[in-house]
């Protein structure tokens, strides 16, 4: 059935969603993980949210190079936890077997189409299993000066079929950033975007001249709480996911992130 049927068959009530407190920090929002729940995270690279016999990881590289990639960046290789499933573009179609809950931690954001990756999660969820988001607050990171994402744009990009960003995304993303100190965002000192935006756009022009249409990892997507449950409302109305926001827990001062808890069907 085309996108636009379903859309068009669908009617779904919006939900009352909880708004999520008591819970201090990142670590105790995915302590709300049930101990005997089996678990994929998504993307942890050296700095895996949860570890155990339950829990499964997937990431672009396989273990070794993951690794390989922290020596050369600084960091602990010791971090990498065991992949368990490779996938180059982080599509999830590789994965085999069922989890109770799925959990991504600054991921979401990067997903060309994102549509396509939230029906691949819904895929390989139990019946009644979630997933469990850590999200940037675009207000609040080195995306300040970008504008929250629109449901119509995130459709367009699965009408689209999208498997790799946009020039637009990465132009934005290389040049038109800023510093991603939340605690001088939370005071009002967000920077000048302008400073050697010129310099900056042609090296973003120059990147994707040489990645000759491969993917380039950048954000794709911008959001705040609200806009974020406003997608995600808009998504399962128009039958495009299943997921619906359970729990929402917004940005902490002088932080720069919020999550959220989707609950699939």
């Amino acid at each position: 059935m085309s996108i636009a049927r379903r859309i068009a068959r669908r009617v779904v009530r919006r939900g009352g969603a909880q708004v999520g407190q008591g819970v201090p920090d990142r670590n105790a929002f995915v302590g709300l993980i049930a101990p005997s729940s089996r678990v994929l995270e998504i993307g942890p690279f050296a700095h895996p949210m949860l570890r155990g016999a339950n829990v499964d990881h997937l990431d672009v590289l396989p273990t070794e190079g993951l690794r390989e990639r922290a020596r050369t960046l600084g960091m602990d290789p010791g971090g990498v936890p065991d992949i368990r499933w490779v996938s180059a573009g982080g599509d999830l179609g590789c994965v085999t077997e069922r989890y109770d809950a799925v959990v991504s931690s600054h991921a979401i954001e990067h997903q060309p189409d994102l549509v396509r990756h939230l029906q691949q999660a819904e895929g390989v969820l139990n019946p009644g299993g979630r997933y469990y988001l850590l999200v940037p607050d675009h207000r609040y990171c080195f995306d300040h000066f970008m504008v929250p994402s629109t449901t119509a744009q995130v459709i367009g990009a699965h009408v689209e079929g999208r498997r790799v960003h946009t020039a637009t995304s990465v132009i934005e993303h290389r040049a038109l950033t800023t510093h991603n100190d939340p605690v001088r965002h939370w005071a009002g000192d967000h920077g000048d975007p302008a400073d050697q935006r010129a310099q900056r756009i042609a090296g973003a022009l120059r990147e994707i001249s040489d990645a000759a249409g491969g993917y380039i990892d950048v954000h794709a997507w911008y959001f705040t709480p609200q806009s974020f449950r406003r997608v995600i409302d808009d998504l399962r109305e128009c039958g495009l996911t299943g997921f619906s926001v359970e729990r929402m827990f917004p940005t902490r001062p002088n932080a720069n992130e919020f999550w959220c808890i989707l609950q699939g069907r």
